[in-house]
């Protein structure tokens, strides 16, 4: 069984272009080092949401083998108080070519309701391989990691698509290449737990795993500004459903322009 990862990673009719195509050549404009955006989880199993967990992404700027990279980190846990119910202890490291913004290095090092993994990942871009544990494997040109791509995706210019567009990419994890996408849904306003937001809706394909389905039920938002960040995400689950929403930015590289209201 695959493995989806953080609760809130999963930032993320097809056109006439391969997948990942749309995932090659795109510069960063969205964030910038030291940005740090925090994230509560709630849960429900009976319409009722609980504060169940959080989560935090980080950037810096750091070098690996003499290459400007980011350091992007992503962590979640599970509240103390509710570890009976699912224990959550997860972090996630992919190290980004400034460049290029193809991964070079992912770490994953998570803890879901008893299921520990340890993943360490070497991406070779001239060979077109990734290096685990497990062996050597050969992957796509612009294959990306669980946590490159949500970054990458921030990047994507969603104006020159229309409604129910996909946007394919491909995905490295438990040692296999995913054809994935992004379906676009359009624009509206959503009021979240941190405030009122003009924000872009789309769902990602996700990869079945100990927590979701797999398929189109999840629902992500992000702010319609040029940050593209993150400001809620809403999933069934196997038990109940969840829902994350950005409650703390620092360090975003435009001013937060989407938001209409606070709270």
């Amino acid at each position: 069984m695959k493995k989806t990862g953080l609760l809130f990673l999963l930032v993320f009719g097809w056109r006439s272009i391969a997948a990942g195509d749309e995932f090659c050549g795109i510069r960063n404009l969205a964030f910038m080092e030291g940005e740090n955006i925090s994230f509560n989880v709630f849960y429900s199993v009976v319409g009722i949401y609980i504060n169940a967990g959080t989560g935090n992404f980080t950037v810096n700027n750091e070098h690996m083998n003499n290459r400007a990279v980011y350091h992007i980190v992503g962590s979640g846990s599970s509240n103390p108080s509710y570890d009976w119910i699912f224990k959550v202890r997860d972090r996630y490291e992919s190290y980004i070519d400034t460049a290029t913004m193809q991964p070079l290095k992912f770490i994953r090092d998570i803890n879901e309701g008893g299921f520990k993994k340890y993943e360490n990942i070497t991406f070779n871009k001239k060979a077109n391989t990734a290096i685990t544990t497990n062996g050597v494997f050969k992957v796509p040109v612009c294959v990306q990691d669980v946590l490159s791509s949500i970054y990458y995706a921030r990047n994507i210019d969603f104006s020159q698509y229309q409604v129910d567009d996909k946007i394919p990419f491909t995905m490295f994890l438990d040692n296999e290449v995913f054809s994935l996408y992004i379906k676009y849904l359009g624009k509206e306003v959503i009021k979240t737990k941190y405030g009122r937001f003009n924000a872009i809706k789309f769902k990602p394909l996700l990869v079945k795993g100990t927590l979701f389905q797999g398929g189109e039920d999840m629902s992500v938002w992000v702010s319609d500004d040029e940050n593209h960040i993150p400001i809620r995400i809403e999933s069934p689950i196997v038990v109940g459903s969840v829902k994350v929403d950005m409650m703390q930015y620092r360090n975003l590289r435009y001013p937060l322009s989407s938001m209409i209201s606070f709270r």
